[in-house]
C-alpha cells in the first residue's frame, strides 16, 4: 500500500472537469489499497501566476500530518507540478492554456503594453514549467494525444497518453428519446452558439435538444434561441447535478460536443458509458480522437452547415443511434480505473 497526494490547483468556488477526475483517481486509489487523498494548491488570479508557482514549490508534500511519509504526488494543471517529491508524476490535463495554443486569441485582445508584459511573463512560464515537467516529475502522462501534442510543440516536453475513464457514476441507457443533449460551462471554447445555428438549418428542423450548464454566454445563447425562433425546439435547463447528468444521459437520443480543442471532455467518455452516440468537429481536440467518423458517431467540419446533417441522421434514425451508442460503450470499456492506477503509482 502507497500513501499518495492526488495534487490540482484551483481558485475558490471553482469547479471544472480536473477536480471531477481527481475525486475518481483518489476513490480509484483507494480501491485499490492506497491510502489517498486529495490536494488543491494555488492557481490565483490572472497576472499572479507566480506567487502561486512558488507557494506551491514551496509546500511541503514529503510528511503526512501524522508525521508518515508520504510515498508518491500525482500532479495534474499548472501550478500543481511545482510540488516538490522523489516520486511525483504529472497526468497533464493543460498548463495555462493563454500562454500556450490559445495564445493568439488572447495576445489580439491586448493593448501594446500589456503585450509586452503578457509577452515577458509567458516566457518566464514557459521556462518555469519546461523545467518542472522534465525536471521535478519523474514521467508525464496526458490526458489526450491534444495535450500530448502541446506539451511537444511547446517545450519538447515527453510524455505517455493516458485516457481518463468516466467518473463512477451509475450510467444508464433508458433507450434513445427524441431530443439531442449537450452539456458543458457555457463559454465561447464550448461553441454552444454553433450547435444553436445549427439547429436553425433546414436540415435539422425536425431536430430537438437540451442544453445543460450555465457560463458567461447564458444570456447570449438564450437571446440566440429567441432570435433564431427555436423556442420550441432547444432547451436550456442551467446547471445540473450527477444525478441530473445520468438521468439525461439515459433518456437522449444522442449528445453533441461541438468545443474548441478541447483537452479531453468528459462529456464524450460519460456518453458512452450511457451507450450514446457522440457528435463533435474535426477541431474539437480531445473528443474527436475518441469518436470514429460514422462509428460512434460524427466527426464534422466546426460550421452549421456541417453539424446540421449529422444532427439530423441521428434525429430521424432510432437505430442508427443505437448501434452508434453501443459501439461507443465497447469503446469505452475498455477504460478502467484499475488500469489508470496501475500506470501512476510508481512505488
Amino acid at each position: 500500500m502507497a500513501r499518495v497526494v492526488v495534487a490540482t490547483s484551483g481558485q475558490p468556488f471553482g469547479e471544472g472537469g480536473h477536480l471531477v477526475v481527481v475525486r475518481s483517481l483518489v476513490q480509484a486509489l483507494r480501491e485499490a489499497g492506497h491510502d489517498a487523498e486529495a490536494m488543491v494548491t494555488p492557481q490565483n488570479r490572472f497576472g499572479r501566476q507566480a506567487a502561486a508557482y512558488l507557494a506551491t514549490w514551496l509546500t511541503d508534500v514529503g510528511q503526512a500530518q501524522d508525521g508518515s511519509r508520504i510515498d508518491q504526488v500525482i500532479s495534474f494543471r499548472f501550478p500543481s507540478y511545482a510540488l516538490r517529491h522523489p516520486a511525483h508524476v504529472c497526468w497533464l490535463n493543460h498548463r495555462m492554456r493563454e500562454y500556450y495554443d490559445l495564445w493568439e486569441q488572447f495576445h489580439a485582445g491586448l493593448s501594446p503594453a500589456q503585450r509586452v508584459k503578457e509577452g515577458i511573463r509567458r516566457r518566464l512560464i514557459h521556462a518555469a514549467d519546461r523545467w518542472l515537467l522534465t525536471r521535478n516529475v519523474r514521467r508525464v502522462f496526458a490526458q489526450s494525444r491534444t495535450i500530448q501534442k502541446r506539451l511537444e510543440q511547446f517545450g519538447g516536453v515527453p510524455s505517455e497518453v493516458l485516457y481518463p475513464p468516466p467518473p463512477p457514476r451509475p450510467y444508464r441507457c433508458d433507450g434513445y428519446g427524441d431530443h439531442l443533449f449537450a452539456v458543458s460551462r457555457l463559454t465561447r471554447l464550448k461553441r454552444l452558439d454553433l450547435l444553436v445555428r445549427a439547429l436553425a438549418r433546414p436540415e435539422a428542423t425536425n431536430v430537438r435538444c437540451v442544453i445543460a450548464g450555465d457560463g458567461e454566454m447564458r444570456g447570449e445563447l438564450d437571446g440566440l434561441v429567441r432570435s433564431l425562433g427555436l423556442e420550441g425546439r432547444v432547451r436550456l435547463i442551467g446547471s445540473v447535478d450527477s444525478a441530473q447528468l445520468v438521468e439525461q444521459l439515459a433518456t437522449c437520443r444522442a449528445v453533441c460536443f461541438p468545443a474548441y480543442d478541447e483537452d479531453f471532455g468528459f462529456v464524450t467518455v460519460e456518453a458512452f458509458a450511457a451507450h450514446k452516440a457522440v457528435v463533435t468537429c474535426t477541431d474539437s481536440g480531445g473528443p474527436a480522437e475518441l469518436v470514429r467518423d460514422g462509428v460512434e458517431g460524427y466527426v464534422t467540419a466546426p460550421t452549421p452547415d456541417a453539424l446540421a446533417p449529422a444532427l439530423a441522421r441521428l434525429a430521424d434514425d432510432r437505430q442508427l443511434a443505437g448501434e452508434m451508442g453501443e459501439a461507443g460503450y465497447r469503446a469505452v470499456s475498455a477504460m478502467t480505473w484499475a488500469g489508470v492506477v496501475e500506470r501512476l503509482v510508481i512505488v
